[in-house]
């Protein structure tokens, strides 16, 4: 099978979102073979085919990473990339944009509701991107499915990015969005004043600090749903090497958000500012952590789920091996990965339930 060949033609072509929707349909087999064809060069026989696909793809496409040299570059590339793989958003009773008028700043935000005359409670979300790109846009999908499917609100917050802004400046809008939340509850119907934190990656880690900096607080969360959370800026785990090349975040990625968003602004690398796993883990709300077993970030997921354990936090932990990291960004395209979004929706509400 060679470049010729009429799925290869399609796929490296403009209908990129369409083109990936028919090869996720085809068996494995064939997913195989186009791997093959294009002399994809890494080894990881337990992931999903159709994700080594595109990542050969991609390779042959000249792109690697998702952070470049050129941030303006890297976050309009971004964009254009996850529009491209959204054919239709799922349907909600309600999405509207707001804007929160914070102490810190003023921000918008996106909110979703699956049942406004319903109380519901509310997840605050922020968006991953490792800090430096990304936006209510690119994680609008997620957010969907996941107000959908936990059956509750979504909050998503437009947090200020780096390294325009220093990373206690955007903490602290985060930890701003949740005290107001937590002051206009009533305005938003929220159920027991139950309100959690949630994030993707660089949102991840946003979620966690700002559970730890606020643990004490009136406007503690009440629970957190971090999936494959960036936790440690200091060390390099041994999913870091194994993982580092031929993926959607690579070591060169890593590099460059601990670049701009540490080094630039003269932060030590195990600060809990930029590294929770160093912070204070004790008397925090449960956390439902998600990884994905090939990810450079893997580890670090890991060892924070033993320390939370260690300090005795009610921690559900689930690794989806197959996956690689930004695979909730893919169910536009992949069945397996919207499958495995609704489920973990699902189930941290599940989660939350209990332990509320």
């Amino acid at each position: 099978m060679t470049a010729s060949n009429p799925h290869l033609q399609v796929l490296m072509g403009r209908s990129q979102g369409i083109a990936a929707r028919l090869l996720d349909r085809l068996p494995s087999i064939a997913q195989n073979k186009i791997i093959r064809s294009l002399n994809y060069p890494y080894h990881y026989p337990e992931l999903d085919p159709f994700i080594q696909c595109l990542m050969a793809v991609q390779m042959k496409q000249g792109r690697v990473g998702i952070v470049g040299d050129d941030l303006s570059q890297s976050r309009l590339e971004f964009e254009q990339h996850m529009r491209l793989l959204v054919s239709k958003p799922t349907a909600l009773a309600q999405v509207k944009d707001i804007q929160l008028p914070l102490q810190s700043m003023t921000v918008t935000a996106r909110h979703y509701h699956p049942a406004p005359q319903k109380k519901l409670p509310l997840i605050v979300f922020y968006h991953g991107g490792g800090f430096l790109i990304g936006s209510l846009d690119t994680h609008d999908e997620y957010c969907r499915l996941l107000a959908k499917h936990a059956h509750a609100q979504v909050l998503s917050v437009a947090y200020p990015l780096a390294p325009e802004h220093h990373p206690a400046e955007i903490v602290q809008v985060c930890e701003d969005a949740l005290a107001w939340v937590h002051q206009h509850a009533k305005q938003f119907n929220i159920l027991k004043q139950r309100i959690a934190v949630a994030g993707d990656s660089a949102g991840g880690n946003l979620a966690t600090v700002v559970a730890q900096r606020s643990s004490d607080k009136t406007y503690a969360s009440k629970a957190q749903l971090l999936i494959y959370p960036a936790l440690d800026f200091k060390s390099r785990h041994p999913s870091y090497f194994a993982y580092k090349e031929g993926l959607v975040l690579t070591d060169n990625d890593i590099e460059s958000v601990t670049y701009h968003y540490a080094e630039r602004h003269q932060v030590i690398l195990d600060d809990p500012l930029i590294s929770p796993t160093y912070g204070k883990l004790k008397n925090l709300p449960p956390v439902y952590l998600i990884t994905a077993g090939h990810d450079v970030l893997h580890d670090e997921g890991a060892i924070y789920v033993h320390k939370l354990r260690q300090q005795g936090v009610q921690v559900h932990y689930y690794d989806y091996i197959e996956q690689t990291h930004g695979f909730i960004n893919l169910t536009g395209i992949s069945r397996r990965a919207k499958k495995q979004v609704i489920e973990m929706s699902q189930h941290f509400r599940q989660f939350w339930d209990q332990h509320s």
